[in-house]
């Protein structure tokens, strides 16, 4: 056994009964900054820019035979990533190294995209500005122009309402029919649901032209109907409809389950969750899908050339004559050597990505926003839903209470009743006594 002084180590000259020395401060943990900008990291950031430029200039002009413009950029950019990795691990470790790396990489990313869509809006506007400031180029056909007449002549109307009513039928078409496979292939998972993703998924790779083919075979040659815009607004809806099923099951896979848990455990039935809960939730998300769908079957060219025909002038109806869209439009345009047929081509083609975007804005505004979010709207009109309810639940438990006050005292009778038999008989189903079963229990039973 082994016996520690304990004492040994206490100074001689301090008291037993003296306090502890107070511990060493310990320094506070200080997170690490992930977000925002510091001085160093943008210092870091565009030193290694100019670095990586100066690297790839003494590359691609002293010392190495490297030339062109698209390696020179690779070049100073793959620079520009190694010098930025090196300065922002003199300071950081390498988990904000690796942050920051992927952040430039995402930024970048981002700005490209930004760039090529800029750019493509850009050229496009910038070819079609000759024929955009005519207002006859909105409100006449090519029925009465030629390829040699003015832009002051002629116009695309013809091309505007036929892309438009295409469209029309496709998606009178195609979201219904969309909406309901996703939510079957979500709701009603099984052997049948994962052979309708595949086909979906098969589907979605399908190209435009044979499309344009099976609808040409089967409406015009085996039917014996005429080329019409509803050819073509079937065509379409065959391209839209992979893609609002895959974009739709997806949005309603991301809709958290307790939500449906708890619609059907208040004893809702399976339809109505998915019309009252699944569906508002991913409202947003499937308009989205819808657009995605649309922006899909509003540039398809081949399927409208082989089912609609083609004509220069204005027809309303779908179902009788040929009809032509913008990007059969813009087809036929730009193949013509005359400036002012090219002019028209772009000038259609900018029309159509504005009707796009008017066609987005729309069913932004019809689909809302995300889960979670309300505008004022919205808000006032979930308020005064609220303040229904309430009163409706106090009205139901206004009565209810009588009935428990009522039950309880009745209860309290009951038990008064079998403790009084109990304590005057032997058995608890023994009769009462006389005077008990004539007067009632006493005052000590009642106590």
């Amino acid at each position: 056994m082994t016996v520690v002084d304990l004492e040994k180590d206490v100074p001689k000259d301090v008291p037993q009964d003296a306090p502890a020395p107070a511990a060493e401060a310990e320094t506070p943990d200080v997170p690490r900054r992930i977000g925002g900008l510091t001085r160093s990291g943008v210092l870091s950031l565009f030193g290694a820019a100019a670095s990586g430029l100066c690297t790839a200039i003494l590359l691609f002009g002293e010392l190495a035979p490297f030339s062109g413009a698209l390696g020179f950029f690779v070049t100073a950019y793959l620079s520009f990533l190694g010098i930025y990795a090196v300065l922002t691990g003199l300071e950081e470790d390498g988990q904000a190294v690796r942050d920051r790396l992927m952040t430039v990489v995402l930024w970048t990313a981002g700005g490209l995209m930004f760039c090529a869509l800029a750019m493509v809006v850009g050229f496009t506007a910038w070819r079609g500005r000759e024929a955009l400031p005519h207002g006859n180029f909105f409100t006449q056909d090519m029925q009465a122009a030629g390829p040699l007449d003015p832009l002051s002549n002629g116009g695309i109307a013809h091309a505007m309402l036929g892309t438009l009513i295409m469209i029309t039928i496709a998606l009178a078409i195609t979201v219904p029919l969309g909406l309901a496979c996703a939510v079957y292939l979500n709701q009603i998972p099984g052997r049948f649901s994962r052979f309708v993703r595949t086909i979906v998924e098969a589907m979605t790779a399908l190209p435009s032209i044979v499309a344009g083919l099976m609808v040409y075979a089967v409406w015009i040659l085996g039917l014996g109907m005429q080329k019409s815009g509803l050819a073509a607004g079937f065509a379409i809806s065959v391209m839209m409809l992979p893609i609002v099923i895959r974009a739709s099951d997806v949005v309603l896979r991301l809709v958290p389950g307790t939500l449906t848990e708890a619609s059907e455990a208040l004893g809702a039935p399976r339809w109505r969750t998915v019309w009252h809960v699944v569906l508002p939730t991913a409202r947003s998300g499937l308009a989205t899908a819808v657009i995605l769908g649309t922006a899909r079957g509003i540039g398809e060219t081949s399927p409208v050339l082989l089912t609609a025909g083609f004509t220069a002038a204005l027809n309303a109806d779908p179902t009788s004559g040929p009809m032509i869209s913008l990007p059969l439009a813009v087809f036929n345009f730009v193949k013509s050597p005359e400036p002012t047929m090219i002019a028209r081509g772009f000038g259609a083609a900018a029309v159509l990505m504005a009707l796009v975007l008017v066609l987005f804005a729309i069913a932004r505004v019809i689909g809302g926003r995300g889960p979670g979010h309300q505008n004022k709207r919205q808000a006032k009109r979930a308020a005064r839903a609220s303040r229904r309810d309430a009163e409706r639940f106090a009205e139901l438990h206004t009565p209810g209470l009588e009935l428990f006050e009522t039950g309880d005292r009745d209860n309290s009778g009951e038990s008064n009743e079998l403790r009084g038999a109990g304590n005057g008989a032997t058995s608890p189903h023994a009769p009462a006594p006389d005077n008990e079963a004539e007067h009632g229990p006493t005052d000590g039973d009642r106590h």
